[in-house]
């Protein structure tokens, strides 16, 4: 079977390796249907990526049929199962305060271990999730994405009628805004590309702002009649949009930063007490993949159209450098097994 593996630095090859076969630890046997691209690939790829480890199989938004099954199992072939990509030890304090996804000693698919681009892999049943036939796979490849944007909003404790902020209009900016509109929030999204912000507002954006024409501490703080908003959540990830979110935040308010950005912020501590906002991280998801498989099979994200390119496993060079050198046409690129 094909695999897609990076080897070092800029460097991904396409090899032929040996179908792997089910046993008792990774009982399932998994044919993969596609695998979307992530930034954190993207990240393993240009060798900027802190976490992860290579060489490696990369792709952890992986939606697939179940192909064989070893021993007694829930899933049965023909079942189509999303991957959820992480595997705690279940024994650190990360794990007993029920966060496995901080756990100490946690193993991430595709970044720890191979991960989806592959034709076939094993796991263990206990990372996928049954999502009903009638999910196009087009649209099921958006579950993991969209498990961010639910923890990303459960960290930042929506409540109905919060104003919230949400720093870019990329893919996790667009998932994190289609879960804060599932509560009665007034959002505000902000972005430099006017296309991503049209399509923001096509998704629920009550405004949608271009920070390349204006000060957004000084416009939000015009359209909360200064109070600031309730919810600051930063999907851009660097150091001055973490120090814009402390500083547009309102009293009592809160701030949820996803970003691994290495380099420091020149954080203030004086809005932070005077306000006593509560900064959150917000990594991966905690039990969000049943929540999110309802709401899909609901069709509460019928509309979210984020799937821009297609390529089959042979063009994956061109498939990650279309996005790297194009990112302004690219909402997500998937990578296709049929």
């Amino acid at each position: 079977m094909k695999v897609a593996r990076v080897i070092g630095k800029n460097e991904i090859i396409i090899e032929e390796i040996e179908q792997p076969v089910p046993n008792e630890k990774r009982n399932i046997l998994v044919k993969t249907e596609k695998v979307g691209i992530c930034g954190s690939d993207r990240h393993i790829l240009h060798g900027t990526n802190p976490l992860a480890t290579i060489p490696r199989v990369v792709g952890h938004e992986v939606v697939g049929i179940v192909e064989e099954v070893y021993g007694e199992s829930k899933l049965q072939v023909g079942d189509h199962v999303v991957v959820e990509p992480i595997t705690p030890c279940g024994g650190c304090y990360a794990c007993k305060q029920n966060r496995p996804n901080v756990c100490r000693n946690l193993i991430v698919f595709g970044v720890h271990e191979d991960g989806g681009m592959r034709e076939f892999f094993t796991v263990n049943e206990k990372q996928l999730h049954k999502v009903h036939y009638d999910v196009p796979f087009e649209k099921s490849v958006l579950i993991e994405p969209l498990t961010i944007g639910a923890q990303a909003t459960s960290r930042g404790d929506l409540k109905d009628g919060d104003t919230v902020l949400i720093q870019g209009a990329g893919p996790i900016g667009l998932c994190i805004l289609k879960y804060a509109k599932l509560s009665d929030v007034t959002v505000f999204i902000s972005d430099l590309d006017e296309s991503r912000l049209d399509y923001a507002k096509d998704q629920g954006a009550d405004v949608a702002l271009n920070v390349k024409d204006l000060d957004l501490v000084e416009e939000i703080h015009k359209l909360t009649d200064g109070e600031g908003v309730n919810v600051s959540i930063d999907a851009i990830c660097m150091p001055k949009t973490f120090e814009l979110s402390i500083d547009v935040t309102s009293v009592a308010g809160r701030v949820v930063v996803l970003g691994f950005d290495e380099r420091p912020a020149n954080i203030i501590q004086m809005p932070i007490t005077k306000n006593e906002l509560t900064i959150v991280g917000s990594r991966l998801q905690t039990y969000q993949f049943k929540n999110v498989i309802e709401n899909m099979e609901n069709h509460k994200f019928d509309d979210l159209n984020l799937v821009t390119h297609q390529y089959d496993l042979n063009q994956v060079k061109e498939a990650f450098q279309f996005i790297d050198e194009h990112p302004e046409q690219v909402k997500k690129v998937i990578i296709n097994f049929n």
